[in-house]
């Protein structure tokens, strides 16, 4: 009977060990995030980003899953675990195919749906509520740094916050540096960035958008690859 290779063996067990360790640091990462007050504030999570925490958790729990089934399989050569291993990473694979065709053929409602969710945001910035004061002052740090006003139609997005300082200076006003520059235009006594922080967020996404795509298909062939390494590896301990 044709033995194991060893080769495969501990290959498949290295890359599973790399693939748990990356699902341990994407979950201990998300938990930290998740419980702790100070980093809350930092990152100023609301509702809306407290979901896509909990959506890491669960992805970096099924990786550290499916790492183990995949290291203890190889090495203790259980074609049980194997199996569990190859279904998990085979599921995980059609879900992103899914979420890819997905993702082509509804692009014009994400789009819709992005606009919409900045229309939302639009909102905040005009609301006096106390609550929504530390939206309002991160959101202006954004424009800073982004040298952009407002998030779709300008200073108008801020209502009549517009004139109320925040920071110690008021919103949307553009450095010294800059006020003589293509980037700002004067409106309402002062100079302001003339481009709208929505334009900065949908270049930011199309232009990342081939890096995620490559990220994707990486991630494609590395699973592929698990799912050949593993298959073979439950066909050779069944001949054994």
């Amino acid at each position: 009977m044709a033995g194991v290779s060893s080769c495969m063996k501990y290959s498949m067990f290295f890359f599973n060990f790399i693939f748990w360790v990356c699902g341990a640091i994407i979950l201990g990462v998300s938990i930290w995030i998740r419980v702790n007050k100070n980093a809350q504030e930092e990152l100023e999570i609301d509702g809306s980003l407290f979901a896509g925490v909990d959506v890491l958790i669960a992805v970096g729990s099924i990786i550290m899953v499916l790492g183990f089934l995949g290291c203890c399989g190889a090495i203790k050569e259980s074609r049980c675990m194997l199996l569990l291993f190859f279904i998990g990473l085979l599921l995980i694979l059609i879900l992103q195919v899914t979420g890819g065709v997905l993702g082509a053929v509804y692009r014009s409602q994400i789009e819709a749906s992005l606009s919409l969710t900045l229309q939302e945001s639009v909102k905040s910035l005009q609301s006096t509520a106390e609550d929504t004061k530390a939206i309002r002052e991160n959101f202006q740090k954004f424009e800073e740094m982004s040298h952009c006003c407002g998030l779709l139609n300008g200073p108008a997005d801020w209502g009549n916050n517009f004139n109320v300082p925040l920071g110690g200076h008021k919103v949307c006003e553009c450095e010294q540096k800059d006020s003589s520059t293509d980037l700002c235009t004067y409106y309402q006594g002062r100079y302001i960035y003339k481009r709208t922080c929505g334009e900065v967020i949908t270049k930011y996404l199309k232009d990342h958008l081939l890096i995620i795509m490559g990220i994707a298909f990486g991630l494609a062939v590395v699973e592929i690859l698990g799912l050949g390494f593993s298959m073979s590896l439950y066909c050779q301990i069944g001949r054994k």
